[in-house]
Protein backbone atom coordinates (compact mmCIF):
# COMPACT_ATOMS: atom_id res chain seq x y z
CA UNK A 1 0.00 0.00 0.00
CA UNK A 2 1.61 3.39 -1.06
CA UNK A 3 4.26 1.15 -2.34
CA UNK A 4 4.85 2.28 -6.51
CA UNK A 5 4.37 5.97 -5.31
CA UNK A 6 7.42 6.05 -3.42
CA UNK A 7 9.67 3.53 -5.58
CA UNK A 8 8.50 5.22 -8.15
CA UNK A 9 10.43 8.73 -6.69
CA UNK A 10 13.40 7.06 -5.98
CA UNK A 11 13.70 5.29 -9.84
CA UNK A 12 12.62 8.96 -10.94
CA UNK A 13 15.49 9.77 -8.73
CA UNK A 14 17.56 8.04 -10.58
CA UNK A 15 16.80 9.29 -13.42
CA UNK A 16 17.39 12.61 -12.70
CA UNK A 17 20.38 11.87 -10.55
CA UNK A 18 22.12 10.63 -14.10
CA UNK A 19 22.03 14.81 -14.98
CA UNK A 20 22.31 16.29 -11.70
CA UNK A 21 23.81 13.72 -8.96
CA UNK A 22 22.18 14.33 -5.16
CA UNK A 23 23.62 13.41 -1.83
CA UNK A 24 22.09 10.34 -0.08
CA UNK A 25 22.63 9.19 3.42
CA UNK A 26 21.96 5.45 3.61
CA UNK A 27 20.33 4.26 6.42
CA UNK A 28 20.33 0.32 6.49
CA UNK A 29 18.71 -2.27 8.70
CA UNK A 30 15.63 -4.46 9.30
CA UNK A 31 13.23 -1.61 10.51
CA UNK A 32 11.50 -4.73 13.22
CA UNK A 33 10.28 -2.11 13.76
CA UNK A 34 10.87 1.34 12.78
CA UNK A 35 10.80 4.14 15.03
CA UNK A 36 11.69 7.35 15.98
CA UNK A 37 15.27 6.56 16.88
CA UNK A 38 15.79 5.82 12.89
CA UNK A 39 13.73 9.05 12.24
CA UNK A 40 15.92 11.32 14.85
CA UNK A 41 19.14 9.91 12.90
CA UNK A 42 17.92 10.61 9.76
CA UNK A 43 16.69 14.51 10.50
CA UNK A 44 19.64 15.20 12.08
CA UNK A 45 21.70 13.39 9.12
CA UNK A 46 20.25 15.77 6.86
CA UNK A 47 21.17 18.68 8.55
CA UNK A 48 24.41 17.88 9.71
CA UNK A 49 25.50 16.38 6.32
CA UNK A 50 23.74 18.86 4.26
CA UNK A 51 22.33 15.66 2.91
CA UNK A 52 19.58 15.83 -0.08
CA UNK A 53 17.93 12.71 1.00
CA UNK A 54 18.45 9.92 3.14
CA UNK A 55 17.03 6.74 2.43
CA UNK A 56 16.09 3.80 4.25
CA UNK A 57 17.40 0.31 2.63
CA UNK A 58 15.00 -2.00 4.61
CA UNK A 59 16.69 -5.81 4.92
CA UNK A 60 14.42 -8.06 3.01
CA UNK A 61 16.55 -10.91 6.07
CA UNK A 62 19.26 -9.66 7.78
CA UNK A 63 21.86 -11.96 8.26
CA UNK A 64 23.04 -11.13 11.86
CA UNK A 65 19.23 -11.83 13.12
CA UNK A 66 17.05 -14.56 13.54
CA UNK A 67 14.01 -14.96 11.87
CA UNK A 68 11.81 -16.14 14.77
CA UNK A 69 10.44 -12.36 16.09
CA UNK A 70 11.15 -10.69 12.11
CA UNK A 71 7.94 -9.18 10.83
CA UNK A 72 7.15 -10.33 7.03
CA UNK A 73 8.99 -8.13 5.17
CA UNK A 74 5.99 -6.22 3.50
CA UNK A 75 4.90 -5.06 6.94
CA UNK A 76 8.24 -3.54 7.66
CA UNK A 77 8.26 -1.95 5.10
CA UNK A 78 4.55 -0.22 5.11
CA UNK A 79 5.26 0.12 8.74
CA UNK A 80 8.97 2.25 7.77
CA UNK A 81 6.58 4.09 4.76
CA UNK A 82 4.03 5.11 8.29
CA UNK A 83 6.84 6.25 10.28
CA UNK A 84 7.98 8.52 7.52
CA UNK A 85 5.03 9.87 6.57
CA UNK A 86 5.24 14.12 5.80
CA UNK A 87 9.21 13.61 5.30
CA UNK A 88 9.42 14.30 2.20
CA UNK A 89 13.21 14.03 2.39
CA UNK A 90 13.26 10.86 3.45
CA UNK A 91 12.77 7.53 1.59
CA UNK A 92 12.07 4.15 2.14
CA UNK A 93 13.10 1.20 -0.14
CA UNK A 94 12.76 -2.20 -0.73
CA UNK A 95 15.56 -1.88 -3.57
CA UNK A 96 17.53 -4.41 -2.11
CA UNK A 97 15.28 -6.76 -2.82
CA UNK A 98 15.81 -5.63 -6.74
CA UNK A 99 18.99 -5.90 -6.33
CA UNK A 100 18.96 -9.29 -4.77
CA UNK A 101 22.14 -8.32 -2.29
CA UNK A 102 22.42 -9.68 1.25
CA UNK A 103 24.99 -7.85 2.62
CA UNK A 104 25.89 -4.31 3.22
CA UNK A 105 29.53 -4.23 1.08
CA UNK A 106 27.32 -6.11 -2.38
CA UNK A 107 24.37 -3.80 -1.40
CA UNK A 108 26.97 -0.65 -1.50
CA UNK A 109 28.78 -1.64 -4.80
CA UNK A 110 25.26 -1.78 -6.96
CA UNK A 111 24.18 1.42 -5.70
CA UNK A 112 27.30 3.38 -6.84
CA UNK A 113 26.39 1.04 -10.24
CA UNK A 114 23.21 1.98 -10.36
CA UNK A 115 23.57 5.80 -9.53
CA UNK A 116 26.78 6.52 -10.80
CA UNK A 117 25.98 10.30 -10.18
CA UNK A 118 24.72 10.15 -6.88
CA UNK A 119 27.29 11.11 -3.77
CA UNK A 120 26.44 8.26 -0.87
CA UNK A 121 27.26 8.39 2.96
CA UNK A 122 26.88 5.58 5.15
CA UNK A 123 24.71 6.36 8.14
CA UNK A 124 24.56 4.20 11.35
CA UNK A 125 24.68 4.11 15.13
CA UNK A 126 27.45 3.73 17.65
CA UNK A 127 26.32 0.42 18.36
CA UNK A 128 26.74 -1.11 14.98
CA UNK A 129 30.36 0.91 14.93
CA UNK A 130 30.98 -1.97 17.65
CA UNK A 131 29.98 -4.32 16.15
CA UNK A 132 30.88 -4.19 12.45
CA UNK A 133 33.88 -6.27 12.75
CA UNK A 134 31.32 -9.44 12.51
CA UNK A 135 30.26 -8.14 9.42
CA UNK A 136 30.55 -9.67 5.77
CA UNK A 137 33.83 -8.05 4.15
CA UNK A 138 33.47 -5.28 6.81
CA UNK A 139 36.37 -3.28 5.83
CA UNK A 140 34.95 -3.03 2.02
CA UNK A 141 32.29 -0.82 3.57
CA UNK A 142 34.82 1.76 5.11
CA UNK A 143 36.56 1.59 1.19
CA UNK A 144 33.65 2.04 -0.40
CA UNK A 145 32.14 4.43 1.17
CA UNK A 146 32.11 7.76 3.78
CA UNK A 147 31.00 6.74 6.57
CA UNK A 148 28.96 8.84 9.62
CA UNK A 149 28.72 7.32 12.70
CA UNK A 150 25.85 8.50 15.30
CA UNK A 151 26.20 8.42 19.20
CA UNK A 152 24.02 6.07 20.94
CA UNK A 153 22.64 5.81 24.69
CA UNK A 154 26.02 3.45 26.53
CA UNK A 155 28.06 3.39 23.29
CA UNK A 156 29.89 5.88 22.44
CA UNK A 157 33.22 4.40 24.81
CA UNK A 158 32.88 0.67 23.65
CA UNK A 159 32.29 2.05 19.85
CA UNK A 160 35.57 4.17 20.01
CA UNK A 161 37.74 1.67 21.62
CA UNK A 162 36.80 -1.29 19.27
CA UNK A 163 38.38 -2.47 16.45
CA UNK A 164 37.13 -0.59 13.42
CA UNK A 165 37.42 2.98 15.29
CA UNK A 166 40.89 1.67 15.93
CA UNK A 167 42.02 0.71 12.19
CA UNK A 168 40.75 3.46 10.63
CA UNK A 169 41.82 6.17 13.15
CA UNK A 170 43.68 7.83 10.62
CA UNK A 171 40.85 8.49 8.75
CA UNK A 172 38.21 10.20 11.08
CA UNK A 173 37.07 13.27 10.81
CA UNK A 174 36.03 15.92 13.00
CA UNK A 175 32.57 16.81 13.34
CA UNK A 176 33.35 20.19 12.21
CA UNK A 177 34.02 18.81 9.20
CA UNK A 178 31.65 16.58 8.30
CA UNK A 179 29.41 17.83 5.79
CA UNK A 180 32.69 17.28 3.65
CA UNK A 181 32.38 13.46 4.18
CA UNK A 182 29.97 13.33 1.46
CA UNK A 183 31.95 12.79 -1.68
CA UNK A 184 35.15 12.65 0.14
CA UNK A 185 37.37 9.20 -1.05
CA UNK A 186 36.95 6.38 1.48
CA UNK A 187 37.99 5.85 3.99
CA UNK A 188 36.70 8.77 5.85
CA UNK A 189 34.75 8.77 9.07
CA UNK A 190 33.08 10.86 11.50
CA UNK A 191 31.30 9.98 14.94
CA UNK A 192 28.86 12.42 15.71
CA UNK A 193 28.16 13.50 19.23
CA UNK A 194 24.27 14.30 19.29
CA UNK A 195 20.96 14.69 21.33
CA UNK A 196 20.39 10.87 22.54
CA UNK A 197 16.93 9.24 21.74
CA UNK A 198 16.39 6.61 24.17
CA UNK A 199 13.71 4.89 21.67
CA UNK A 200 15.14 1.32 20.32
CA UNK A 201 13.08 -1.90 18.21
CA UNK A 202 14.29 -4.40 21.32
CA UNK A 203 12.08 -2.60 23.93
CA UNK A 204 9.67 -1.78 21.55
CA UNK A 205 9.66 -5.40 20.49
CA UNK A 206 9.62 -6.24 24.28
CA UNK A 207 6.45 -4.10 24.75
CA UNK A 208 4.61 -5.93 22.07
CA UNK A 209 5.59 -9.58 23.74
CA UNK A 210 8.33 -10.23 21.64
CA UNK A 211 11.65 -9.81 24.39
CA UNK A 212 13.13 -12.71 22.42
CA UNK A 213 12.82 -11.40 19.06
CA UNK A 214 15.63 -10.89 16.71
CA UNK A 215 17.09 -6.76 16.47
CA UNK A 216 16.92 -4.27 14.22
CA UNK A 217 18.52 -1.17 13.45
CA UNK A 218 21.46 -0.47 11.00
CA UNK A 219 23.10 -3.69 11.59
CA UNK A 220 24.01 -5.61 8.69
CA UNK A 221 26.11 -8.26 7.22
CA UNK A 222 27.17 -11.90 8.16
CA UNK A 223 28.19 -13.15 11.70
CA UNK A 224 32.06 -14.94 11.54
CA UNK A 225 30.33 -18.69 11.64
CA UNK A 226 28.72 -17.93 8.57
CA UNK A 227 31.16 -16.35 6.29
CA UNK A 228 31.83 -19.57 4.57
CA UNK A 229 28.23 -19.75 3.51
CA UNK A 230 27.92 -16.51 1.63
CA UNK A 231 29.93 -14.31 -0.47
CA UNK A 232 30.76 -10.53 0.52
CA UNK A 233 24.68 -1.26 2.86
CA UNK A 234 22.50 3.17 4.93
Amino acid sequence: MGEPARVGRIERGRRTGLRTGRRIGLLGGSFNPAHGGHLHISLLALKLLGLDEVWWLVSPQNPLKPTAGMAPFAARLEAARDATAGQRRIRVSDIERKLGTHYTADTLVALKRRYPRHRFVWLMGADNLAQIPAWQAWTRIFTELSIAVFDRPSYSFKALAGKAARRYAAYRVPPSRAKRLVGRKPPAWAFLYIPLHRASATAIRAKRGGARAGGSGSERGSSKRGRSKAAGVV
